[in-house]
């Protein structure tokens, strides 16, 4: 039986131009398993609409064709449905995507998906937003911020946010409370991980796994700049779990305070969140389609 599918691409994600994708899905998806819609979204929150109407329609997957950004936008909309999320990485990050060994190249990956198997992965929840890879404040959610600002994409203009935001970013003092957890510290980076890394192969919580029904909390406090090298190696080699400046937490559910409002993200999305965010897991609430293991 063929199934029906559907892609949503982002034309803005990344730095590369997504008009050649819809050609190279047609070239190389299986048409004797799959018959394919392809959709190009237009406007902010376009994806989340598509994908709904596709879940509505019991459509076998969505594929988002985009960022982290776009994984989320359709994501929201397949939770708790028979309809799994599929993923073509052209992003800036792709983290989800990294952690799911999907391949960067769209080539790969559109072939990855007619030998692909439904799987079930746990979401996190932030104040009742979804996020399915990593959300968190501190100095990622400071760049994060930045980076949304400026018109220039790609790993280099993030970098570039990175170096100039250390001298910019100025610390907080937090307090996490809940599932057996009573801490407090003033930290650089606090983040919440479903899946091990924030992109581009920068494992901020080495250990999560997106099927343990729990969230790794990474707390990294300040450090002195002549640590950066060895922590940007540590983040790298996924060992900045066992650094000095780091402190994990594991839970299925936690509230953060904070002494004022300010930069937060979900999948790397920037927003605004205020002194107290609750953050949890939502176990076994999202299908998603990876390589087939025999």
């Amino acid at each position: 039986m063929r199934h029906k599918i559907a892609f949503i691409i982002n034309p803005i994600s990344g730095t590369g131009s997504k008009v050649g994708i819809p050609q190279l899905i047609h070239q190389e998806l299986d048409a004797s398993q799959y018959i394919p819609q392809i959709l190009f979204t237009d406007h902010a929150k376009h994806g989340r609409e598509l994908a709904q109407r596709f879940a509505g329609e019991d459509f076998y997957a969505v594929v988002a064709v985009g960022g982290d950004g776009t994984v989320n936008e359709v994501a929201r909309s397949l939770i708790h449905t028979d309809t799994a999320l599929g993923i073509i990485p052209v992003g800036s990050g792709n983290g989800l995507a990294r952690h799911l060994n999907i391949p960067m190249n769209v080539q790969s990956a559109i072939r990855q998906l007619n030998n692909a198997e439904k799987i079930t992965i746990d979401y996190g929840l932030v104040n009742e937003n979804p996020f399915f890879c990593t959300c968190g404040t501190g100095f990622d959610a400071y760049v994060s911020t930045e980076f949304a600002k400026g018109k220039q994409r790609g790993i280099m203009a993030y970098l570039e946010k990175i170096i100039t935001g250390y001298f910019n970013y100025k610390s907080m003092n937090y307090e996490l409370k809940g599932d057996g957890i009573d801490f407090k510290s003033k930290a650089f980076v606090l983040t919440f991980a479903n899946a091990s890394q924030w992109g581009n192969n920068a494992y901020i919580a080495p250990q999560a796994s997106v099927q343990d029904g729990k969230l790794d909390i990474s707390v990294m406090s300040n450090f002195p700049m002549i640590a950066i090298p060895s922590l940007a190696i540590e983040l790298f080699s996924k060992t900045i779990d066992k650094g000095f400046f780091m402190t994990t937490l594991r839970t299925r559910e936690v509230t953060l305070y904070r002494d004022a409002p300010g930069p937060f993200h979900f999948d790397g999305e920037p927003y605004e969140e205020g002194t107290e965010i609750h953050v949890k897991i939502v176990p076994d609430g999202l299908k998603v389609l990876t390589k087939k293991r025999f």
